[in-house]
């Protein structure tokens, strides 16, 4: 640890081997899935008859379960010391949930598909983040989770690259989605060969639940401020699918539809790692105010665009928003919470934001399906201004 941070105060940019394997990690894994997230929507819709509300249930669920299996995940990496064995299940996991996309014929099947995938990243999830921060050397602590978040979005833009790369060749969605399983597996080897983990001693005595009234009162206020926060940010940010929809209602075609979220996490990488070495220099709630502005100004672009390229602007701005709101809301989690419970911590706080998570695609689904998809982007809009004004009196205060 001393030796880190020699080399931290020498070269202020300096990242520990392990944050960039999991970077790469999250590159391939995002690549993979990314792909298919970038035509499952179109693909329910269009080629399964699905309704807008059910792409908004089964986005709310599989996302909400991934949250909700990162509180024990998170706990038992706490309990056991270590996180790796965590990462390789919950990756593995997710890389054999690729294959069930291409093969489904039903709704049911493309959700069971989803919902494996997601517990994958449930149970990743928590490990992966507290395992960033025990290799971070504080002073750059912002630095790590912004490059680790940027790489994990250098997939999320080759992904729906490679989808429209794929659908003019093949021009089925199925035949393209196979394609998803090759970085899944790549993903996997990596973290066979890649990722090592300090050693830790495990607390053996106890188990630390989040559900402890014991542990509960571990979290200083300052943590479950930034989850409270966080869970009312979440509530005004709904799945990304519905951006996917979003361009099709607007006029893409099929094939075109995933550079929607090919811009999206291009400003996401251009911005996150930016905003996490800006972390470290000035106040992160600050940054963090600058997030929410942006989501407000993108959903109200996005609720009244009605041309592919005011659509497009919404989207980059959607980015833009990612870049300055998820590294930096997992450094605050990092900063608040005890050094011994931090993957419980990013378990509590991804419990919140899952239920958060539900309520918001459920609710986005009902409204795209009722009012039209205006309704949708302005309710978002209006739950960001909540965020951002609960943000700003805490800051005051």
């Amino acid at each position: 640890m001393n030796r880190n941070l020699a080399k931290a105060e020498h070269s202020p940019l300096y990242i520990p081997g392990t944050v960039w394997a999991l970077g790469f990690v999250s590159l391939f894994m995002d690549l993979s899935s990314e792909l298919v997230h970038s035509l499952l929507p179109v693909f329910l819709v269009t080629t399964l008859g699905a309704s807008a509300l059910t792409v908004g249930v089964i986005e709310g669920i599989a996302e909400a379960t991934a949250m909700l299996v990162k509180v024990f995940s998170g706990a038992i990496s706490d309990f056991i010391g270590r996180r790796k064995g965590l990462l390789l299940i919950g990756y593995g996991l997710a890389a054999l949930s690729k294959p069930l996309f291409p093969l489904a014929h039903s709704v049911e099947l493309v959700f069971t598909a989803r919902f494996l995938d997601r517990i994958g990243k449930g149970i990743r999830g928590a490990p992966r983040d507290a395992l960033v921060a025990d290799v971070s050397p504080p002073e750059i602590r912002g630095a790590c989770f912004g490059l680790r978040q940027s790489m994990d979005t250098v997939g999320a833009i080759l992904g729906p690259v490679l989808a429209i790369v794929l659908m003019l060749w093949l021009g089925q969605i199925q035949l393209v989605l196979w394609f998803a399983v090759i970085p899944a597996v790549i993903a996997v080897v990596l973290i066979v060969g890649g990722v090592k983990e300090p050693l830790q001693a495990g607390d053996k005595h106890r188990f630390r639940s989040p559900i402890n009234w014991n542990v509960l009162r571990d979290f200083s206020p300052g943590f479950w401020w930034v989850v409270a926060v966080g869970g009312l940010f979440t509530l005004a940010r709904f799945s990304e699918a519905f951006l996917v929809l979003k361009a099709q209602e607007t006029g893409l075609s099929i094939t075109w539809v995933p550079v929607v979220m090919v811009v999206m996490a291009l400003f996401y990488t251009l911005s996150a790692y930016p905003a996490g070495w800006l972390s470290d220099r000035i106040s992160r709630t600050t940054l963090l105010c600058v997030g929410m502005g942006l989501l407000i100004l993108a959903d109200l672009v996005l609720a009244r665009s009605d041309s592919v390229t005011t659509m497009l602007l919404g989207v980059a701005l959607w980015g833009l928003h990612m870049g300055f709101s998820q590294g930096i809301l997992a450094t605050l989690i990092a900063d608040t919470a005890p050094e011994n419970l931090r993957g419980t911590a990013f378990g509590l706080f991804n419990l919140v934001s899952g239920a958060c998570l539900l309520i918001a695609s459920v609710l986005a689904g009902w409204l795209w399906e009722t009012s039209g998809s205006q309704w949708t982007f302005t309710t978002g809009a209006v739950l960001a201004a909540a965020s951002l004004l609960l943000l700003l009196i805490r800051k005051g205060r």
